[in-house]
This record gives C-alpha cells, structure tokens and sequence, in this order.
C-alpha cells in the first residue's frame, strides 16, 4: 500500500499495482474525475480514496480475488441496486473482477449518486 502521508495516494496505489490491476485501477480512476473533476486525492478510512467536497467520494482497490468499490455508503449502493444486478456486494463495497467486470453504467450511478449524496448533506 502507498505512503497514506503522500500527496497523490491514489496515483501511488496505481503506480504500484501489477498489471492488468494498474490498467483497471487507471480506469475508474480517470472516470470517476471525468465525472467529477474536482474531486481530489486523499485517504479516507486508510483508504486510497477520491474525494469531493473534503468528503470520501470513491475508492477502487485491487484484492486478493479481484477488485474492490467503496462508495462511502451502504444508502448509495442500495438506491443503485438496478445497476448493481449480478454484481457482488455488500454493506460498503462492490466486488467484481477482470472476469466479472462491473458495468460501467454501476460505477457512473454510484460515483454521480455519491456527489449528489454529499451535495445534499453539506448544502442543507
């Protein structure tokens, strides 16, 4: 895992994944700014995370079996179950791997719900 005390955890994370895990972490990556382009490196909950509005917006990491999504909120991956349908998931995260990729319709609904998420909590 990169330095958590570094200025761009998640290019680090990149940078030091193996293929073909570099490549699909690069992806979502550029996506997920493309979507939101003021989104910003950090961590959140040790993660390597993006995140908007000094808040947690999304985090991809590679596992063991695959690759993990962290949306920062089980209330997001259940108002995207439609596009989440055959996708392994759980509380907080999404599993999916290069055999079994997640649609990306999933990760555009969870990353836009996630900004919508924060949008409203902090403009109340």
């Amino acid at each position: 895992m990169p330095d958590s005390s570094s200025e761009h955890p998640v290019t680090d994370l990149i940078a030091a994944a193996p293929p073909p895990a570099r490549d699909v972490l690069a992806g979502w990556h550029a996506r997920a700014l493309e979507l939101e382009p003021h989104a910003t490196e950090g961590v959140s909950y040790g993660m390597p995370a993006l995140r908007y509005r000094a808040r947690p917006l999304v985090a991809v990491a590679a596992t063991k079996t695959g690759y993990s999504l962290y949306p920062f909120s089980p209330a997001v991956i259940d108002a995207c179950a439609e596009h989440l349908e055959g996708v392994a998931r759980s509380k907080g995260a999404i599993s999916f791997t290069d055999a079994l990729p997640l649609p990306p319709a999933a990760f555009d609904a969870l990353v836009l719900a996630r900004r919508a998420e924060i949008d409203a909590a902090l403009d109340r």
